[in-house]
């Protein structure tokens, strides 16, 4: 199958979660065994407890999306990455009454030889709000970019 034969993707992850909200604790899984059983929690969700949260997941998923995007339009665009490198840091917090995440930004450090700046940052900004991720997430998504001409990252 060639790329340009994929109409449609599914990807499945599934939770279980035993007991009460603040004393429970749950596990999440991927059929990739990525997430095996992976513990989660209200104390890894709301304070420093062990384990992950659909917060960090979410995070994660967003920065990866972003990273692949951004070297595909680079690639488009006839440049080859040495590195990138991003991370996000996504917002939790209460806006009447409810748990909501309202913002999501994006660090991204990048190596590309024979790039300038410039259009390094036009491109990122294109792959900021055109990956899947973002497409899908409703709340405010930043960039931060550092451009390295040489290795300094």
């Amino acid at each position: 199958m060639v790329e340009s034969d994929l109409l449609f993707m599914k990807r499945t992850a599934s939770a279980v979660w035993n007991g009460n909200l603040k004393q429970g604790n749950g596990t999440l899984s991927t059929p990739s065994g990525t997430l095996n059983s992976t513990p989660y929690s209200f104390s890894a969700r709301f304070e420093n407890g062990a384990g992950t949260n659909p917060e960090e997941l979410i995070a994660a998923a967003h920065a990866g999306c972003f990273t692949m995007a951004l070297s595909a339009a680079l690639g488009g665009a006839g440049f080859t990455p040495e590195k990138l490198a991003t991370t996000a840091t996504l917002t939790l917090e209460q806006v009447e009454g409810n748990w909501t995440i309202t913002a999501i930004h994006l660090e991204l450090s990048g190596l590309v030889p024979g790039i300038e700046a410039a259009r390094f940052t036009e491109i990122a900004n294109d792959a900021k709000a055109n990956c899947p991720v973002s497409r899908v997430l409703k709340a405010d998504i930043t960039l931060a970019i550092k451009f390295a001409e040489e290795e300094t990252l």
